[in-house]
Order: structure tokens, then sequence, then C-alpha cells
């Protein structure tokens, strides 16, 4: 079965099972465990921050970024689109116990002004402005330049306000812009990313940031449940993974857009291909905009091998990733000739 539904239903490499099976391991709530040490010390070094934690999964990672940084109360600037609002199950208000207020941000993109404009004052009736939140690579797929991240930087500086940053995919969005993660991360506050979608780890994200934020960040994460044990079994296939694989996403990129450009030459099929900028290619069959066709259709390509999600009023997400070869990629476009056109 050719797996396209994310890049997260990657598979630990044979490298990564031996590196677990032989990782020396301690108690990582003890602060012991070598291997965990290891991987933290490497993640703050690839993002130039002070120190780094390792935490169960991207949306604990953020969650535990809001967490630290806001008062409960206290109101969280992000993009209407983010990550952290759509698909965290509305944890800012359970966790941090804090306000969103959301920005219209296009692929990720937030403006200055539009951000400034949402800063509140100080005024009784307010909650007072904590954070703002950026993400890149963003969840559509696309890149921020790092032109406009430095726009939200200034804003956040004439406020004094810290920015933390959505880096799920940081490498991916790295090997896009042709700049390496750090490049990205020092325009944030904190950042977290994480080592279980396209680099191949089985469990596990990061966040990185100051030594005194993350210190306090590792309180908030005993209280949240994420004090792990001898987690140095999972640090160990985390770590193969931000050595050996960051640097191999641009292949992902390149099959999803090959995928991207051979699918435009579909009849019924909308995309434009300059749009995908990472491993995910997005594209609209409006035949499909019924629950009835599209569960046919994804019947259809099930029965063809290819396990994809669901499309959502018509639109179809496909991504690429390190399972994902040159010859999946001609399969699952001679498939999509039959069933789309």
């Amino acid at each position: 079965m050719i797996d396209i539904r994310s890049d997260t239903v990657t598979k630990p490499t044979d490298a990564m099972r031996a590196a677990m099976a032989r990782a020396e391991v301690g108690d990582d709530v003890y602060g012991d465990d070598p291997t965990v040490n290891e991987l933290e010390a490497y993640g703050a070094e690839l993002t130039g921050k002070e120190a780094s934690l390792f935490v169960p999964s991207g949306t604990f990672g953020n969650q535990l970024a809001l967490f630290t940084w806001c008062k409960r109360g206290s109101e969280v600037i992000l993009g209407e689109e983010s990550h952290i609002i759509q698909h965290e199950a509305g944890a800012a208000s359970v966790i941090a116990g804090v306000q969103t207020r959301t920005v219209p941000a296009k692929d990720g993109r937030l403006n200055g002004e539009m951000v400034e404009a949402r800063i509140r004052g100080k005024d009784i009736h307010f909650p007072p402005t904590a954070l703002i939140c950026l993400e890149n690579a963003h969840s559509s797929g696309r890149v921020v330049p790092l032109s406009d991240m430095d726009a939200i930087r200034a804003v956040a500086d004439r406020h004094a306000l810290p920015i933390h940053l959505d880096g799920a995919r940081l490498f991916n969005a790295a090997a896009a812009l042709g700049v390496s993660a750090r490049e990205i991360a020092q325009r944030a506050d904190s950042v977290m990313f994480c080592l279980s979608k396209g680099l191949c780890a089985p469990i596990g994200s990061l966040l990185a940031g100051k030594r005194e934020f993350i210190e306090r960040a590792r309180r908030n994460r005993k209280i949240m449940g994420g004090g792990m044990r001898q987690a140095g079994i999972l640090a160990a296939a985390g770590l193969l993974a931000l050595r050996d694989m960051t640097g191999r996403l641009t292949e992902d990129h390149r099959r999803a857009r090959l995928l991207a450009q051979a699918l435009a030459t579909i009849p019924g099929v909308q995309i434009d291909p300059s749009t995908v900028d990472i491993n995910m290619v997005f594209f609209t069959v409006p035949k499909t905009r019924d629950s009835e066709t599209a569960r046919r259709v994804m019947a259809q390509l099930q029965e063809h091998g290819i396990l994809a999600n669901a499309p959502e009023e018509g639109v179809f997400r496909f991504v690429t990733h390190y399972w994902i070869t040159d010859q999946d990629v001609s399969r699952i476009i001679e498939t999509s000739r039959r069933i789309f056109a």
C-alpha cells in the first residue's frame, strides 16, 4: 500500500531501529538520560538556541510553549489557518487558559500592520497580549519568506512581545528556502520542530529557546504529563532523524512537484504546481464535493493500493515522504488519471 495520507506515517529506518535497540538510557525526569541530553543539545545547536526540551509531539510542544510564555487570561495573536487554531483541539483554552486572536494569513503569511493593530493596549476590559505565533512551513504546504517573519519580528520588538514558531516542518522550510534551520529559528524566541514527520523518527518533537525559558518549560512539561523516563530509546531515533534525514528532504519536494505537474494535466483536476513548496500537494476535483462521489473515489484509490485522506470539500492532499519512491509517484499519477479523468 502506498500511503500518502501524511508524512506522519513514516516508519523508522533500519538504522533507527538498531540505534534504539542499543541506546544508552537513564531517567530523563532526573535529567540523567544521556541520549536524551545529547538530542536536546544537538537540537539547540541546530536552531541556534541555548537549550531544547524533548516532548512527545508537535501539538504538545506548541501548547507547552503557550503554557510557558503566557499567563492565564492573556491573549495570543496568530494566523486564522494556523495549526494551533485548526488542528490542536482547542488546547490553548484548556492548558494555557489563553484567548486566541486571529489574523487573516493566507498561506501563513501574517501582515505586520494587521498584527500590530491587534495588540491590546492597557485597558481593564482587555486581555493583555502575551505572545505572537508564526508557522513555517505552514500546514497549507507553503513556505513563509524570511522577510515576512522579519516584519513580524519588528512588530514584536516594538511591543516587547515574544514570538513562538511552530516549526513542525522547519527543515522542510529550510530546504525550500535554501537556508539553514537556524536562520529561520533566529527570528523567534522559541521554536518547536518535529522529528516524527518526514524525518522518520517514531515519536517526538523538540521545543527550543533560551535556557531560562526551557527550564520553566521543563517543569510545565511535568505538569502536562510529558515527563518521560527511559526516553533515550526514542531520542536515539531522533538523533538520526536530525543528522541523516534533514539533508534529503529536497527529494520529497522534488517528487511532490513531479506529482503536481502531472496532476495538472488531468482533465477535471484543478491545481497550480507553482504552489507546491515542500512535500504537500493540494488539488481540487470539483466532482468529488458530494460525499458519495468522494467515498467512491477513496475506495477506488485503495483498490489500486493507494491510501489517501478523504477530500475536504473537494480538496485533496497527497504527501510525499521517505518511503515514497519515484516508482510510487508514477503509480499514483497513473491511477489518478484513471480515476479523476
